[in-house]
């Protein structure tokens, strides 16, 4: 694999370096589902080796056409409110205060491509909604959607009201940037406008609910890889073979600029709600899929009870607190991110090394490569399969001393080699090309230097 040397105009926010991302769930983080009550989690989420906290969205939401008891919290009645649900502007900073003293940093999530049926802006800006002959309101074509009503961007006025009310919460409540909802289908000079306005008051960090190459030009930091989702999705479920991954690193590898970051997740309120857990989604394959979340090119997103184990559909509408306990998901999470950091060849974009693949024995069921920054390097081998396997490692940068890293090791470690940056000990192994890596079904190897 060779980068493409497709170029960006972006400056990525230093702090986004080896970022994890967290995904907060208010509604159901929470038996009181509000701001204040989510405060109480912050060390908790901080401690779990994430650095971005992306807060659902935030706003008052549309009674009118509204879904479930609670409605939908892309069902914008007012950009510049708190919900009552939720809490005060009060409480919206007081939460952002207590995760940058924590060393997090805050994204809203935003949705620019439409609001409510009783939407402010309706009331105070007619004209600023597409209609039909007879001068109704056009839901969103195609989906669902008849709770929202989009906006008509080739109106004058509307990029600028949403980007002053984007700048009100950067200002305001000292948000580091925004998780953009269907970013695709707000025109792209749009979010330009809005990411030049923005780095006027502060670097920020924009994310994209999207996919597409473009928009990492001059506008978002990282845009969601449902590509890879979808892949490892389609592998997990025996309805694909480890090309599928393949073409998505080679399209992700040539097409997209180098600097660019993308989102790997294997589940998020979307995928929860309506696909099913990530046990459902990928049943065994589950530890395989989080372990190439956080080891190859992308940001790694932990969903509001993954690391309860949360084996549940949260609900999308209502409320349905998750229930917080003790489980492996945590420990394996935590020791996964902490090992993330250590290593700057895992590092997001083009601060990371990029990933060389090495070709197996096995190469319709196992992926590898290793990521070399020079002072540190990463080797992972994936059995995406139902059956054990001796994997030889045929091609690649594999010879030399590694040393195999578990979550067992990172936590013996944690106590001390780990606070003075050091590694924590692991089995030593020298590998040349042509050694083998034996592999449960399913299994993974991760093995690191120095």
């Amino acid at each position: 694999m060779s980068y493409s040397h497709h170029p960006s105009r972006l400056t990525h926010p230093e702090w986004a370096r080896d970022a994890a991302i967290y995904q907060v769930n208010t509604r159901q983080l929470t038996p009181e589902g509000t701001l204040r009550a989510a405060i109480e989690h912050l060390p908790r989420i901080a401690a779990l080796h994430v650095d971005i906290v992306w807060l659902m969205p935030v706003h008052e939401i549309g009674v009118v056409n509204r879904k479930g008891v609670l409605g939908s919290p892309y069902a914008v009645r007012d950009y510049y409110s708190v919900s009552s649900e939720l809490g005060t502007l009060e409480d919206l900073r007081t939460f952002v205060d207590r995760a940058h003293e924590l060393g997090l940093h805050v994204i809203l999530d935003w949705v620019a491509n439409h609001t409510s049926w009783d939407s402010v802006l309706l009331e105070e800006h007619p004209e600023y909604f597409p209609r039909d002959a007879d001068g109704e309101l056009i839901p969103t074509p195609w989906w669902d959607w008849d709770d929202i009503v989009d906006l008509d961007y080739d109106q004058p006025g509307v990029a600028d009201y949403m980007a002053d009310a984007m700048e009100y919460w950067v200002r305001e409540a000292d948000v580091d940037g925004f998780r953009c909802d269907v970013a695709g289908l707000v025109p792209t000079y749009f979010w330009v406008r809005v990411r030049e306005q923005l780095e006027r008051i502060k670097p920020v960090f924009l994310l994209a609910e999207w996919e597409s190459r473009e928009l990492h030009d001059e506008a978002f930091d990282m845009t969601y890889a449902w590509t890879w989702n979808s892949a490892m999705h389609e592998i997990a479920t025996g309805k694909a073979n480890v090309d599928a991954l393949r073409g998505y690193y080679a399209w992700n590898d040539r097409a997209y600029p180098r600097d660019s970051i993308r989102m790997l997740f294997v589940s998020n309120h979307d995928k929860n709600a309506w696909d099913g857990t990530e046990f459902e989604q990928f049943g065994d394959a589950l530890e395989a899929a989080i372990v190439l979340s956080v080891t190859s090119d992308g940001m790694p997103l932990i969903y509001s009870g993954q690391e309860a184990g949360n084996d549940r559909r949260l609900p999308f509408f209502d409320r349905d607190p998750i229930e917080w306990r003790e489980h492996p998901m945590g420990d394996f999470y935590t020791a996964l991110l902490a090992m993330r950091h250590r290593y700057r060849a895992l590092d997001n974009g083009a601060w990371g090394a990029p990933m060389l693949e090495v070709r197996t024995s096995d190469p319709q069921q196992v992926i590898a490569f290793v990521r070399d920054a020079g002072g540190d390097a990463v080797l992972v081998v994936l059995n995406l399969s139902d059956a054990a396997r001796d994997v030889e490692l045929r091609t690649g940068p594999v010879a030399g001393q590694w040393r195999r890293w578990t979550p067992e090791v990172e936590a013996a470690g944690s106590g001390d080699a780990a606070s003075d940056g050091a590694a924590p000990a692991g089995e030593q192994l020298t590998l040349e090309r042509g050694d083998t890596i034996a592999l449960p079904a399913w299994g993974w190897a991760v093995l690191v230097r120095p």
